[in-house]
């Protein structure tokens, strides 16, 4: 019964590791869309969120079941408990990921400007939602913990966004739309910031239980 268990359990870990790369991939080619002026490529993006969403519904059944028929210790319940948490947060970035690109595929390039704050602020991103799952993959609590430390960073990007944007508006009234959804890319690029928070605080529960890694 224990044999059939972990491997259910090695099913669950790789599951998460494909919804983790996932949600990787769709911020990337996202911004990617915009720092290249791809709607082509914002259009594939958009569209796989679909992918994204089924993928954590599967998860959620899996860990659902794993509870109701097989009894588990506390460590491993911890465990089920944190994926069913982390993969809500995964199915939320993906969606902003998706919202990113649908942005893309009404932006007016042409008054869109300098791009390179944004492009930052992406790669600041991107950087945290890789580590977080890395943490998961390695239970490595040091790495859960920058993750956690790496969001001023995303927020200081994002004021510095939006002070830039503001001042933009005020000198040019014609390109304020564009302004507003270059506004918006950014405020949900902060959010998939707070979700990788987020899963580094659930990958610190499922190794500790404890929600913050107090060495």
């Amino acid at each position: 019964m224990r044999t059939h268990f972990d491997a259910q359990l090695a099913t669950l870990n790789n599951e998460l590791i494909l919804l983790g790369s996932l949600c990787e991939n769709a911020i990337a080619k996202a911004c990617q869309a915009l720092t290249e002026h791809s709607k082509d490529q914002a259009l594939n993006v958009y569209k796989s969120d679909s992918t994204i969403d089924k993928k954590e519904r599967e998860i959620e059944s899996l860990c659902l079941s794993l509870i109701l028929h097989q009894q588990p210790i506390a460590s491993d319940l911890r465990f089920i408990s944190a994926a069913l948490k982390m993969i809500t947060d995964m199915e939320r970035i993906g969606d902003q990921a998706s919202d990113i690109a649908e942005i893309v595929l009404n932006l007016n390039f042409d008054e869109a400007g300098d791009l390179e704050l944004i492009a930052k602020m992406a790669d600041e991103v991107i950087d945290m939602v890789n580590h977080c799952i890395d943490a998961y993959i390695r239970h490595d609590l040091k790495l859960a913990q920058e993750v956690i430390n790496h969001d001023d960073a995303v927020d200081d990007y994002f004021y510095k966004v939006k002070t830039s944007l503001v001042e933009r508006i005020r000198a040019h009234d014609q390109d304020g739309q564009t302004s507003l959804d270059l506004l918006m890319i950014a405020k949900y690029l902060e959010r998939i910031g707070d979700h990788a928070c987020n899963i580094a605080q659930w990958v610190i529960f499922a190794i500790t239980g404890s929600h913050n890694n107090e060495e």
